[in-house]
């Protein structure tokens, strides 16, 4: 296909998208097609996703969601923006770097939630002598892959702490999938993932190699003082069954969104759906016991989607 017929391609499978959205109105929502965004394989958003697209289908009675691996929030904002995704969790550190963007012809972000909280996790083999986050200097270290909310983190993480990932860390850009499988491998010494507790992959890995996860009290602090998107919270050992006690870790909230080519109609109706899928939801995800629906209004600096909004206040949240 040459340049020209992929560009007019790729414009008509966003056009298609914002017909699909808008022509859910009234209560015309078994026409309703979506497409979500929904982050790495068995990462918690691929699984929460999963679920969400099987209750909109029982509870809001529309098509069946075409639900996308990507590489993360912010491969996810890009879609969402683009129009090539109707539906898409991110962190809320990315999509408010997203919404500051001024970027001609890109979609407004809305939010129909804000969902669990993920976990900023520094998983170093235990056989190594790492205690604090500058141990890590020397080695093969995975910073998260090039488009996931991960590889912000990691970069303002390290930053903050006066770590270069150039010239201090023999770095490396994988997902969850990717790292887990190195460090089985015995190529990776250590990765930062940030997710739900707990993320299923960590848990696999965890129960096949020695690992521990670092205290980051100590440079907490600083990154918060730069950033206050993040939250401070204590990430217990007995999430992944290790030894030892707690480490203090940095948290930060995770947004359902969509564009503005979604319905007001499509969004209450979305909305309503996540909630009586909370069953559905805490047997995919452990994290998704957190979800409660007068949390779920904190979604600033992101907007609530008119559509959500109603649905709120008909709740009387």
């Amino acid at each position: 296909m040459s340049g020209t017929g992929r560009r007019v391609h790729a414009a008509g499978a966003v056009l298609a998208l914002a017909a699909m959205a808008l022509s859910a109105c009234g209560n015309d929502l078994a026409a309703l097609k979506l497409t979500m965004a929904s982050g790495v394989e068995k990462g918690v958003y691929n699984r929460l996703s999963a679920a969400l697209a099987d209750a909109w289908t029982e509870h809001v009675g529309i098509e069946h969601p075409q639900v996308t691996v990507t590489k993360g929030s912010i491969d996810n904002l890009e879609r969402l923006r683009a129009g090539q995704a109707n539906v898409g969790f991110s962190q809320a550190d990315a999509a408010e770097r997203a919404a500051e963007s001024d970027e001609p012809g890109k979609h407004k972000l809305y939010a129909l939630a804000r969902m669990h909280d993920d976990y900023l996790q520094v998983v170093v083999r235990d056989d190594l002598v790492v205690n604090r986050l500058v141990d890590l200097k020397g080695l093969r270290v995975s910073i998260g892959s090039e488009s996931s909310g991960v590889r912000l983190i990691a970069d303002r993480l390290l930053k903050s702490a006066g770590i270069s990932p150039d010239t201090d860390l023999r770095v490396q850009h994988l997902d969850l999938n990717e790292a887990s499988d190195a460090m089985m491998a015995g190529t990776l010494d250590a990765f930062i993932w940030s997710g739900g507790l707990p993320t299923q992959r960590v848990t696999q890995l965890a129960q096949t190699v020695k690992v521990k996860m670092l205290d980051l009290s100590d440079v907490l602090p600083e990154l918060r003082k730069q950033y206050p998107v993040y939250g401070s919270a204590t990430l217990p050992a007995s999430a992944y069954s290790l030894p030892g006690k707690a480490v203090t870790t940095l948290v930060v909230r995770n947004f359902l969104l969509v564009n503005d080519l979604m319905s007001d109609e499509a969004a209450e109706a979305l909305v309503d759906g996540l909630f009586k899928a909370q069953p559905r939801l805490e047997a995919a995800s452990f994290a998704a016991r957190s979800i409660e629906v007068r949390a779920a209004i904190e979604t600033t600096p992101i907007p609530l989607h008119p559509g959500a909004l109603r649905y709120y206040r008909d709740t009387k949240v």
